[in-house]
């Protein structure tokens, strides 16, 4: 008689993984309602049973915290930034770089400005998980791989690849005014413009 072998139950997730599922599932609902955004619509997104989230969670400040934290972690970009091809052009690599960085910094105003604009306002408690990183050393790594991107053109460049990425880190967070925000410079824009200035001719007198 054949043994039918017992169904295998997929392994339990840990609070850490738990966690960072409920996270991500909350972004998204998070800038599109802020604050007012509900534990039980983040359970249904989540594919879990309300209570759930309080196994891992405080309250829902402690999960609007996280979320936060989440929205300003740079691992993410930092993994696109080094998964850039270095025998690709320079130019499309720092094209590359820009839309990365772009939808970084676009992904974490939106989550940041939606609980700003809906009234919360993050509290550091004792039970909060600290930042991944502060603003100044986030800044330095993605000064830092930037840079690698840039250092194989290094001979053929007038400026060092550090200034070319100061540079290029300047433009980019620059900015526009919101009445001037058509004009904003695409990433193949900004990059051109880095690379070979805006006359038609550089060898021409400005």
């Amino acid at each position: 008689m054949t043994q039918v072998s017992p169904r295998r139950r997929a392994p339990a997730m840990s609070a850490g993984e738990r966690r960072a599922m409920i996270v991500a599932a909350a972004l998204p609902l998070i800038a599109e309602h802020g604050a007012a955004v509900t534990t039980g619509q983040i359970a249904r997104a989540a594919g879990i049973g309300e209570g759930t989230i309080f196994r891992v969670f405080a309250d829902k400040d402690a999960l609007l915290n996280a979320c936060t934290a989440e929205a300003m972690n740079p691992d993410h970009v930092m993994r696109e930034l080094a998964s850039i091809p270095l025998d690709e052009p320079l130019a499309t690599r720092l094209v590359q770089a820009a839309e990365a960085l772009r939808a970084h910094l676009e992904r974490m105003g939106t989550v940041i400005g939606a609980l700003h604009a809906s009234g919360h306002r993050r509290e550091r408690t004792s039970g909060d998980r600290p930042v991944p990183d502060s603003r100044e050393a986030s800044m330095k790594a993605t000064h830092e791989a930037v840079t690698e991107l840039v250092e194989p053109d290094r001979a053929a460049l007038r400026l060092e690849p550090e200034k070319i990425t100061s540079i290029f880190l300047g433009m980019l967070f620059t900015r526009s005014h919101p009445a001037s925000r058509d004009t904003r410079l695409t990433p193949q824009e900004l990059v051109d413009v880095l690379l070979h200035g805006t006359l038609n001719d550089p060898r021409s007198p400005a």
